[in-house]
């Protein structure tokens, strides 16, 4: 089983804590163990934020800013490297083929950002798209998709089960109100629907759950279905 995992850099190491990066790497060595083929993308998170905001103060352009939010995921990349063991690639790999060349040859892969105007979330679709993972997960602050931003809407729900299109629709709508964030981008989704991607979107500030949504398909997030798919039958165990 081939697994794409997008860990935002807020969930994977908030306050710089090494325990929690430990308890990350953890859980994709389990994984790996189990017999999956992993790569896995790191956001920037609240310290990218930071230095883009103090960048922006000091007249930088959004190419410049953007090249700098790129910088702090490779950074963070770094530090999930640190925390995996030999079967780790230790190089941070700037384009979709090297990360699949490490994946495809049985190392565990770990990236940032790639390109300017592209969030993370972007680059985790398009690099399951690139090496035909079996199964995208988002490791968010949140627990799943919800119709609305839960954190600026009390009436928000959530969505259990979802297709890709639906997906599309309801990040489009969240994104278009100013404040409000949602769990993976719209050129995410977009790229999660043309892929026909079984994806999962779930609260990873907790990695443990991780671990049984990849290896039994079992967690609380949301589940984004590809049109017309069937209940999947690779599940690791």
């Amino acid at each position: 089983m081939r697994v794409v995992i997008s860990i935002g850099g807020s969930v994977l190491a908030p306050n710089l804590d090494a325990r929690r990066v430990e308890g990350h790497a953890s859980v994709v060595e389990t994984l790996a163990r189990e017999g999956c083929e992993i790569g896995a993308v790191v956001g920037g998170g609240g310290v990218a934020r930071d230095y883009i905001g103090a960048a922006r103060d000091l007249g930088a352009n959004e190419v410049q800013l953007d090249q700098i939010g790129i910088d702090v995921t490779r950074i963070n990349a770094r530090l999930l490297i640190a925390a995996l063991g030999s079967q780790v690639d230790p190089k941070v790999p700037h384009d979709y083929e090297d990360a699949g060349d490490a994946i495809r040859r049985g190392d565990i892969s770990v990236m940032g950002g790639v390109m300017p105007g592209q969030t993370t979330d972007a680059v985790a679709a398009a690099l399951a798209e690139y090496v035909d993972a079996d199964l995208l997960v988002y490791a968010t602050s949140v627990d799943g998709v919800f119709s609305a931003d839960p954190n600026e809407d009390d009436d928000a729900t959530k969505f259990e089960e979802m297709t890709a299109s639906e997906l599309v629709d309801v990040i489009g709508d969240i994104e278009m109100n100013a404040g409000s964030s949602a769990p993976v981008d719209l050129l995410a989704a977009k790229l999660i629907e043309r892929a026909k991607m079984r994806t999962i979107v779930l609260d990873g500030t907790d990695p443990e759950r991780i671990e049984p949504a990849v290896l039994r398909g079992e967690h609380t997030g949301t589940d984004i279905i590809p049109e017309g798919g069937d209940e999947p039958t690779y599940w690791a165990q």
